[in-house]
C-alpha cells in the first residue's frame, strides 16, 4: 500500500503501491509526482530541512505549534460539518448506517471512530462501520495497491448491502485516493448520502460527494506525513460527525452519556455517576432504579425523575424514540 519512508502509516495519501509499480513507466511517475507536488499536504518546507539537528525540546515545541493550528482550520469548515451532521442524523433516524471508507491512516481513523460508538452510545456495531482498503489486516499491515482500487471500495460497500438510507464518508487527506473516491461515487450512485473529507482544497473527493469538507491544514512537519496535522484534523471532524449525530438521535441527556454500555467496572461506576448527576438521587435509590431497569441508564433516570416503574419508563422511552428528554416531558404531561 505504501512506498513512503516518512512515517510508514500514511499510505492512503500518496503511494501507488508495489502492485501498481510494475505497471507504471517513467512518464507515468513523472505525472504522478507532479500531481502530488501540487498538493498542499505534500509540500516541502525548506525551513525545516535541518530539523533533525535541533534539540529534542525544540522539535517538540515546533510540532506542538503545528498542532495548535489545526482547530482553526476545522473551525473554518464548521457550517459544512454541521450541514453534513444534520443530514446524517436524518438518515440514521430512519434506520440508515454511517459508513467510513478510507485507506491507510484515513481508514484506521474511520475504524477507530466507528469502534468507539457501541461502548459510548450503545449502538449496534452494524450502525457505524469503518472500511479500510485491504480489509482488517490493513489496520496493522500495509496491503500493497489496495488504495488504488475504486472497484475494491465498491465491492466492500456491496458487501454491506448498502441502501439509500445509508451515509458513506470517504476519508483521504490528499482528496485523490481512488478507494475513497470510489466509495463515494459508488454510494452516491446507489442513492446513499455521501461526504468527502479531505485536507486539500478543490479535491476530487469533495467534488464527488454531496457534502465536501476540506480541512486545509497546510504542509506537514515531515513532508507528506499526513498522519500528523491532516490525521489530527480528520479525527476532530470524525469526532464531530459521530458525537453530534448521536446527540441529535437522543443518545445523550444534556452532556451525559445516558446510552453508555456498562461493560466493565469503570463504566458501571460511570453509569451510577451519570444517574446521580441527572437525578440527585441517593446511592440506594440509584441501585434500586438500575436494578429495576436491568442496568439501562436512561430507564433508571426516567424511573427516578418521573417516579414511575420500569415497564412504564420503558414504554415512554420507546414511544419517544429513545429520547430521554422527550420521555420525561411525556411523563409530566
Amino acid at each position: 500500500m505504501t512506498s513512503r519512508t516518512d512515517d510508514g502509516t500514511a499510505a492512503d495519501e500518496t503511494s501507488s503501491g508495489a502492485a501498481s509499480t510494475a505497471h507504471r513507466g517513467p512518464a507515468a511517475y513523472r505525472d504522478l509526482r507532479a500531481e502530488l507536488a501540487a498538493l498542499t499536504t505534500e509540500a516541502f518546507r525548506p525551513e525545516l530541512s535541518e530539523i533533525d539537528r535541533l534539540p529534542t525540546l525544540e522539535i517538540a515545541k515546533i510540532m506542538n505549534g503545528e498542532d495548535a493550528t489545526v482547530p482553526s482550520a476545522v473551525a473554518a469548515q464548521l457550517p459544512r460539518i454541521a450541514a453534513a451532521i444534520d443530514d446524517i442524523a436524518a438518515r440514521m433516524s430512519r434506520g440508515g448506517r454511517l459508513v467510513y471508507a478510507g485507506a491507510g491512516t484515513a481508514g484506521r481513523l474511520g475504524i477507530l471512530d466507528a469502534s468507539e460508538c457501541p461502548p459510548t452510545f450503545n449502538t449496534d456495531p452494524s450502525e457505524v462501520v469503518g472500511l479500510i482498503a485491504g480489509g482488517p489486516r490493513a489496520m496493522v499491515t500495509s496491503i500493497e495497491g489496495a488504495e488504488d482500487s475504486s472497484e475494491l471500495a465498491a465491492a466492500d460497500l456491496d458487501g454491506l448491502g448498502l441502501t439509500a438510507d445509508d451515509v458513506v464518508v470517504g476519508i483521504s487527506a490528499s482528496g485523490r485516493t481512488p478507494y475513497a473516491i470510489g466509495a463515494v461515487e459508488h454510494a452516491r450512485a446507489r442513492g446513499a448520502l455521501t461526504i468527502g473529507l479531505s485536507c486539500n482544497a478543490d479535491s476530487a473527493l469533495a467534488a464527488a460527494a454531496d457534502h465536501g469538507i476540506e480541512i486545509v491544514v497546510g504542509p506537514e512537519l515531515l513532508t507528506g506525513s499526513t498522519r500528523l496535522k491532516a490525521g489530527t484534523a480528520q479525527k476532530l471532524v470524525l469526532n464531530m460527525l459521530s458525537t453530534i449525530t448521536m446527540i441529535r438521535l437522543g443518545k445523550t441527556y444534556g452532556n451525559l452519556m445516558v446510552d453508555v454500555r456498562a461493560s466493565n467496572d469503570k463504566l458501571r461506576a460511570r453509569s451510577r455517576h451519570i444517574v446521580a448527576l441527572a437525578t440527585g438521587a441517593s446511592d440506594d435509590q440509584i441501585e434500586a432504579a438500575l436494578t429495576a431497569a436491568d442496568g439501562e441508564v436512561k430507564t433508571a433516570i426516567l424511573i427516578l425523575l418521573a417516579d414511575i416503574d420500569a415497564p412504564t419508563a420503558t414504554h415512554l422511552l420507546t414511544n419517544a424514540g429513545g429520547h430521554l428528554r422527550m420521555a420525561i416531558n411525556a411523563a409530566d404531561a
